[in-house]
């Protein structure tokens, strides 16, 4: 069971975590959600299009402009207390390597908190602990925070992965942290090449066999673009196949920027799997 503020998930059931940047400068919608009212008017629209989870970050993953703790804070925490506000039932997920930062959203309302980084600051599952909240624990293979891997090498990339992620994971439960809402994701792009990035997709069903739900963060991401060789405004064929073949894998949780869209190929894929029925079933009854 996957249990995540005051909802609980099935083992079949997918989970969308929609994406709403509080940056000036992310690298796919441009600020588009940095003032209030747009992006609270994302949260609105990923909400009706299916979104279970909302992610808010306040620092762009790639290399940029400094962002302190206190600006992160500052671009995150009002905004976390105002989505509670209004949406008292969805599921607030921020994207954040920091404890303090942690500490300030929980204590806003946040549900999750998604650590992108790799367990960098290892005070944020102490967080996550004291607060009875959820934990994602991604692998990003030794990186620093907002760099790019450089020829970055693995003997066996998958066997990394499992190893960090399930260590992070057993931390977590070990401070405090419910083991139903502790995840675990491969962190396509943190600290991988595109091979190996490809490859963690390809063999994504031995994280699911560690027993613990995965999450996977593929939206429009840099080895979708490599692999087609598609700026980032035209990768969302790519990013909805890798989600397909991720939730015939057993994915649970889906970070994206494109809900309605991804909501189709899980529901497609969970009814191809058994474990939906079609929405209406008329042809060759009548």
């Amino acid at each position: 069971m996957l249990r995540l503020g005051r909802r609980e998930f099935d083992a079949h059931e997918p989970v969308i975590m929609a994406i709403v940047n509080r940056t000036p400068d992310s690298f796919y919608d441009q600020g588009a959600t940095f003032r209030d009212e747009p992006a609270l008017a994302r949260v609105a629209e990923a909400v009706s299009e299916g979104a279970a989870i909302i992610d808010i970050g306040g620092v762009k993953a790639g290399p940029g402009e400094e962002v302190t703790a206190e600006e992160e804070a500052r671009r995150t925490v009002g905004f976390v207390a105002e989505v509670r506000r209004r949406f008292p039932d969805v599921i607030i997920s921020v994207d954040t390597w920091r404890h303090e930062v942690g500490e300030a959203v929980c204590e806003a309302g946040a549900d999750l908190l998604n650590d992108a980084w790799g367990g960098v600051d290892p005070r944020l599952a102490e967080v996550a602990g004291r607060f009875g909240v959820g934990l994602v624990c991604t692998h990003a293979g030794g990186t620093r925070p907002r760099t790019r891997p450089h020829r970055v090498a693995y003997d066996d990339v998958m066997a990394d992965i499992l190893s960090v992620t399930r260590g992070l994971a057993e931390r977590a439960v070990s401070l405090g942290v419910p083991r139903e809402s502790v995840l675990i994701d491969p962190g396509h792009d943190f600290g991988k090449n595109t091979r190996h990035s490809l490859e963690a997709t390809r063999r994504l069903g031995e994280m699911v066999s560690t027993g613990w739900p995965v999450l996977v963060s593929l939206s429009n991401k840099d080895f979708v673009g490599e692999t087609l060789d598609k700026p980032v405004k035209e990768r969302v064929l790519g990013t909805l196949a890798t989600t397909a073949v991720s939730a015939w894998l057993g994915a649970r949780v889906y970070r994206v920027h494109e809900v309605a869209e991804t909501r189709q190929i899980l529901d497609m894929v969970a009814s191809i799997a058994g474990h939906r029925p079609p929405a209406v079933a008329r042809r060759g009854l009548a």
